[in-house]
């Protein structure tokens, strides 16, 4: 999740920041001995931008004691291999792999072609999103126009390969424009089907979903929150002023902004409410309330449509209006993903997002790595998926159909 200031707090951040650089911990030395003459350079812009990681989390990462890992020793493993690193890519593999072992939901490198394609929202991609359901990776959106799309790919098929082998984990390295990626699927039908999709540059900024269901339910979907989003939300909120009861779908919303969710939660209540605590790395604790200001005061019924893809922000709108008994979180546990983060410079072009606050809800739970769990759990199964049912909105529905 993204912090927002005011201009003030920016100020005293950045001559805090200039201090702290006085006195910023040095990143354990490597040595360019072995390193090949021709390859000294790169190397050592290499270890410019380790050392600046490095130091960075040693400095600022919430938790002081990086929940019981000898950050020094792991410095002392990765550097080397940082310098090695042929290209870009390496590098960044290696960063993340020495970020890795602090379980950190908000703590990445990303490199410079990754920071421009978060800052354009465009991305090379085949446009599959794929979800875990019955122990297998099944297509759960195919992105509209994208290369997926053009070869017939459906919601509700089977992967069973890329590029000849099984997802497992499903991690490895985004396609290049232009590259073609393997895919291996089972059909509705269950029947094999090969496909070879070259990767398109596309918009990764989602469209808002709005939708009046029966009787006069509105749907809301939304995948971030961002300044045009929360607009957009306000907006449909004050224009169905009287619907009986809307659904809010975060079931693809990875968060954003702090100032957008403190609007945000304001808008479904007619006073400011207690958002929760955030956590600095020192122990001080900052409590948090909504916004009222513009606020549409929707009074209708809420159910909010979360899984494992809900993250950061996401999660704590859920969790704070689960607390406060203003909806019915309807869905699968959220990702676990709450905490806190800035993104700084590095050198090259790229950026480290590192957690600087823990988080805690109104009622003092912690949600990092264990999610909001929902009050109405839902099951979906692959039959259901390919019959084009949405069984978490028919679940919002019967329930706030119900009060009827």
């Amino acid at each position: 999740m993204r912090r927002g200031r005011s201009f003030a707090a920016c100020l005293a951040l950045a001559a805090a920041l200039l201090l702290a650089g006085c006195t910023t911990t040095r990143a354990p030395r490597v040595a360019l001995d072995s390193v090949p003459t021709e390859q000294r350079e790169r190397a050592g812009e290499n270890l410019r931008i380790f050392g600046r990681v490095w130091s960075l989390v040693a400095d600022a990462h919430y938790d002081p004691k990086f929940h019981g890992l000898d950050w020094l020793a792991l410095g002392a493993r990765y550097g080397p291999e940082a310098a090695r690193a042929a290209d870009d890519t390496a590098l960044y593999t290696t960063l993340n792999t020495m970020l890795a072992p602090l379980k950190d939901s908000h703590t990445r490198a990303f490199s410079p072609e990754r920071v421009q394609e978060r800052r354009t929202q465009t991305r090379a991609l085949t446009g599959l999103t794929l979800a875990r359901l019955e122990s297998r990776w099944i297509v759960s959106e195919v992105l509209s126009g994208g290369p997926a799309e053009l070869g017939g790919v459906k919601p509700g098929w089977v992967v069973t390969a890329r590029n000849g082998a099984p997802l497992g984990d499903f991690r490895f390295p985004p396609p290049r424009a232009g590259e073609v990626v393997r895919w291996e699927f089972l059909d509705a039908m269950d029947k094999p089907v090969a496909l070879a999709l070259a990767a398109k540059v596309l918009p990764t900024k989602p469209q808002p979903v709005s939708r009046v269901l029966t009787e006069g339910i509105v749907y809301l979907r939304f995948d971030a929150f961002a300044f045009r989003d929360r607009r957009w939300l306000s907006a449909q909120l004050k224009a169905h002023r009287e619907a009986p009861g809307v659904v809010i779908d975060l079931r693809w919303n990875p968060g954003g902004s702090t100032i957008s969710l403190g609007i945000v939660i304001g808008e479904f209540f007619d006073r400011a409410v207690e958002c929760g605590t955030f956590i600095t790395r020192g122990g001080r604790r900052a409590d948090k309330s909504s916004w009222q200001l513009g606020s549409a005061r929707y009074a209708g019924r809420v159910a909010v449509l979360v899984d494992v893809s809900t993250g950061s922000a996401a999660e704590i709108f859920s969790a704070v209006l689960q607390e406060h008994g203003r909806a019915t979180v309807i869905g699968r546990r959220t990702a676990g993903a709450v905490l806190a983060s800035w993104f700084h410079g590095l050198p090259g072009g790229g950026e480290l997002q590192l957690s600087r606050e823990d988080y805690v809800t109104p009622h003092g739970r912690r949600v990092e790595g264990a999610g909001v769990e929902p009050d109405v759990k839902v099951v979906p199964m692959l039959a259901e998926l390919r019959a084009g049912r949405d069984v978490d909105l028919e679940a919002a529905l019967h329930l706030l159909g119900g009060a009827k």
